[in-house]
């Protein structure tokens, strides 16, 4: 699994340390973005500035995109094909009232224009409402 993310990480021009590693796979496990404070909840009694510095870094190669969520930025890990020039997450970034969690929703997104009269590096989008596990709950 090393040699995997390892490799990830290279071709994304980032050095592969063991910080950057354990981050990778955690986010790697994740299926909601998460904020510092929650990955550093995890990473404890890990140093909050390099994990601050591995996500900025991760964010700047393109292997991580952020939500800016109520002056709040949470991270989860962008498509193979971002890169440090694009961000390619033309998706849709939903944030459930309910259970508090941040996922992208790839079913909702939303193609790049055809022409080459604009170079669109990001697009962000975001919704509230509840998710579909919440919405089975309250049915039940």
């Amino acid at each position: 699994m090393n040699n995997e993310i390892e490799n990830k990480l290279r071709d994304k021009n980032t050095k592969p340390t063991s910080m950057r590693i354990l981050v990778y796979d955690f986010l790697a496990s994740q299926h909601i973005a998460l904020s510092l404070s929650e990955m550093e909840a995890h990473f404890y009694p890990a140093d909050r500035i390099t994990l601050y510095r591995t996500l900025k870094t991760f964010e700047e190669k393109g292997i991580v995109h952020s939500i800016q969520e109520n002056n709040t930025s949470k991270y989860i890990l962008c498509h193979d094909d971002c890169n440090e020039e694009t961000h390619k997450d033309w998706h849709l970034h939903f944030y459930c009232k309910i259970c508090k969690h941040t996922t992208c929703r790839t079913d909702i997104n939303f193609s790049a224009p055809d022409n080459n009269s604009v170079r669109i590096d990001e697009v962000r989008l975001f919704a509230k409402g509840i998710c579909e596990n919440c919405m089975n709950e309250t049915m039940q």
